[in-house]
């Protein structure tokens, strides 16, 4: 008798879950940037927040040496009363909504830049190891770059971004702090809802930093590295200073006041 042909066995079907988690993976290119674009506009908000009491005072400031120097003359002094409260109250408000937009389009748009790539297959290690495939530099060709030819927009831009990162991040995890306790408190009570919302809140925070902080970071460190490539010697110095001065107060405002990060461990 001949012998029988072996039964046809189907493929393993795979789970709906990794079909789904494939069908999604197919859509990084789009939600990744908006992402990461997206917690760099949390960050910049929640700094900008901090800023408002501070730039209602410097308004203030302005407003009663105007007064002082229209003030000493009869014709002058009815000007005295052009600006009133409410008006220094918009007028610093103004100001923070223009800080902020600013702060989005320098540290926010780059981020509508990132790409991954896939690791180059054996086959096409020689293409990137004679130099004839073009490849973003990776983290160690970038700190070396930083290091050996430093310049504002290289170092500034991407310690900004990490902070306005970390204040998103913590705004992220404040909202999820307040929601779960809230919502739990009366079930729970509230010491056990307290501790759950504390850990849920931590692991926000480090998740989003895992998985969004660290790109973004990078992506910032690209642009700007690739920025100053392009203007070589002195003028890669002065490339980005204005930049540079819209983003570090932002910055430091974002890492001192808006990144209460030990306050999800007390």
């Amino acid at each position: 008798m001949p012998p029988r042909p072996p039964p046809v066995t189907s493929p393993p079907s795979s789970s709906f879950v990794a079909d789904v988690s494939r069908f999604l993976g197919g859509f990084r290119w789009a939600f990744m940037p908006l992402g990461l674009l997206a917690l760099v506009a949390v960050g910049v908000h929640s700094a900008a927040d901090t800023l408002d009491d501070r730039l209602v005072a410097l308004v203030d400031r302005v407003d009663a040496s105007f007064d002082g120097l229209v003030g000493r003359y009869d014709v002058t002094a009815p000007m005295v009363e052009w600006v009133s409260l409410e008006l220094r109250t918009r007028i610093a408000r103004g100001l923070a909504l223009a800080w902020e937009l600013a702060a989005d389009l320098v540290l926010a748009l780059p981020a509508l830049g990132y790409r991954e790539t896939r690791a180059p297959a054996p086959a096409e290690a020689w293409r990137m190891a004679m130099g004839n495939a073009p490849a973003r530099p990776s983290w160690r060709a970038l700190w070396a770059r930083c290091v050996r030819r430093p310049t504002p927009m290289r170092w500034l831009r991407p310690l900004a971004t990490a902070a306005v990162a970390l204040a998103g991040a913590c705004a992220v995890a404040r909202l999820i702090q307040g929601t779960v306790y809230l919502s739990w408190r009366e079930l729970m009570g509230d010491g056990a809802a307290d501790v759950l919302a504390r850990g849920l809140a931590v692991g926000a925070l480090v998740g989003v930093l895992v998985t969004l902080g660290w790109r973004v970071v990078l992506r910032n460190l690209q642009h700007a590295d690739a920025a100053c490539e392009v203007e070589g010697g002195k003028g890669a110095f002065r490339r980005g200073l204005l930049g540079c001065a819209v983003v570090v107060p932002l910055a430091v405002a974002a890492v001192v006041d808006a990144s209460p990060v030990l306050s999800f461990l007390r």
